[in-house]
């Protein structure tokens, strides 16, 4: 796999040579536009209006519009010379404790790792951020921009993340804590569904639904066959006994997964209102 950024990675006086591998990407399966009549696969081509012709892509230019039908030509020379320090050497800012990221945050994720000469103190700052339970904030440049990163510990090694800016997360009006009141029992009965409910975190147990009828219904005209419609979910009536609700939504869950001719057995877990939260720590690591 080809790395997607190389570099350094500065942490104090310690400097390491790393490079940057994707961490995740989507699959999905992915379709041609084709031109109904013949089947044939369609072009897109690039059309300078002015002059009623085709522009190859040699002969075009970045530009930005300053004001409306106006541009500003930009160079990719030009981009390179203003590139930030942090496109060849990312510099640990500061640290901040795991918890207080909130997950909103991270947009991409990454594999670091160490060249040869950078194995030690790649090494000695994972063991510190895994102990210390602290993530590392650093600044990185790659695709024409400069990212705010997390660093943190993961299996002896350390991932990092791109992070959104605060100015771009998005805040949604009324969103927030709801003025109601809710009864004890009620979230007696819902604590008790989400521990009947509750499991290991396993993500091979997910799949993408869609993209596996998407394989069948390919499958199933390649070999003529009729496509089978998926079942739709009925239109569910807004609750009116929440209660109710509550308790049938226990015994069902309860139900499904009491074995056949067996008494259910005890659940793993104990779901229980959260602890009043703590004072934080202070930063400073010991």
């Amino acid at each position: 796999m080809a790395s997607l950024w190389t570099g350094y990675l500065t942490f104090g006086l310690i400097s390491m040579p790393v490079r940057l591998f994707a961490g995740a990407r989507s699959e999905h399966i992915s379709f041609n536009m084709l031109h109904r009549d013949d089947l044939v696969r369609v072009k897109q081509q690039l059309i300078c209006p002015a002059e009623e012709k085709v522009v190859e892509r040699n002969e075009t230019v970045k530009g930005y519009e300053f004001r409306k039908g106006e541009y500003v030509v930009i160079e990719p020379e030009e981009i390179k010379k203003i590139e930030p320090r942090t496109a060849k050497a990312m510099e640990i800012l500061e640290f901040v404790r795991a918890e207080e990221i909130d997950p909103v945050y991270f947009e991409s994720s990454y594999y670091l790792m160490p060249e040869e000469a950078g194995r030690r103190p790649y090494a000695l700052l994972e063991k510190a951020l895994e102990e210390s339970n602290f993530y590392g904030i650093a600044k990185l440049t790659m695709h024409n921009r400069e990212y705010i990163v997390i660093l943190r510990p993961k299996n002896g090694g350390i991932m990092l993340h791109t992070m959104y800016y605060k100015n771009e997360v998005r805040e949604v009006e009324g969103f927030g804590k709801i003025d109601v009141e809710l009864k004890p029992a009620e979230l007696k009965v819902a604590y008790q569904l989400i521990e009947a409910l509750s499991g290991d975190w396993e993500p091979e147990k997910y799949s993408d639904a869609f993209q596996e009828n998407l394989k069948k219904l390919i499958e199933a005209k390649l070999e003529g066959k009729e496509v089978t419609a998926v079942e739709k979910p009925k239109r569910v009536a807004p609750v009116v006994d929440l209660m109710a609700a509550l308790k049938e939504s226990l015994a069902h869950t309860e139900a499904r997964k009491k074995p056949a001719g067996k008494a259910a057995a005890p659940t793993a877990r104990s779901v229980a209102p959260a602890p009043a939260h703590k004072a934080k720590k202070s930063k400073k690591v010991a």
